[in-house]
């Protein structure tokens, strides 16, 4: 959790025995996260944001995906309500799961999508009364403009930030 931007959080996972054995097991789990230092911690469902419960949900996921041999790893917006600095940190602890997983993440940020060692865009098109959808890999120039894109537009400064932000 450090490396997704909670330098001096805390979270627990608590075991409540049930009082029958259920189809989830003989226990409930709950969550619980101190986001703030010096605040306790409480049920992460009832005091995180979006964005923290993304990263948090990315850091356990990495946590168990050490710890077992699962070969792809799918990730759908697990970056919503981050930017900045965080979604470098996001993008970083993605390529690291690379390392030893495929991962495939649907993102709508440029700092993670750069981080990405392939990438693809999803077009949607309305054709005679039917929507479809076309996968498309953006390689080379294209991918510097689809980052670009995802910045905000192909303006110098942002062609720029994404050639920077592909050279890692």
């Amino acid at each position: 959790m450090r490396d997704l931007g909670f330098k001096k959080s805390e979270f627990a996972i608590t075991l409540r025995p049930l009082e029958k054995p259920a189809a989830s097991g003989l226990e409930a789990a709950e969550f619980l996260f101190a986001p703030n230092p010096g605040e306790p911690a409480k049920p992460l469902k009832l005091i995180a944001s979006s964005g923290e419960i993304s990263r948090v949900m990315l850091a356990v996921k990495s946590s168990l995906a050490a710890q077992d041999r699962i070969p792809l790893l799918v990730f759908d917006e697990i970056d919503a309500n981050v930017g900045g600095e965080i979604a470098h940190a996001v993008g970083a602890k993605m390529r690291s799961l690379g390392q030893a997983h495929q991962v495939l993440c649907i993102t709508h940020l440029p700092q993670v999508a750069a981080a990405a060692s392939t990438q693809y865009v999803v077009a949607k098109q309305y054709i005679a009364d039917r929507t479809t959808s076309q996968l498309a890999e953006v390689t080379g120039k294209a991918r510097v403009e689809e980052i670009a894109r995802m910045l905000g537009g192909k303006t110098d400064s942002a062609l720029a930030h994404a050639r920077t932000l592909l050279r890692g």
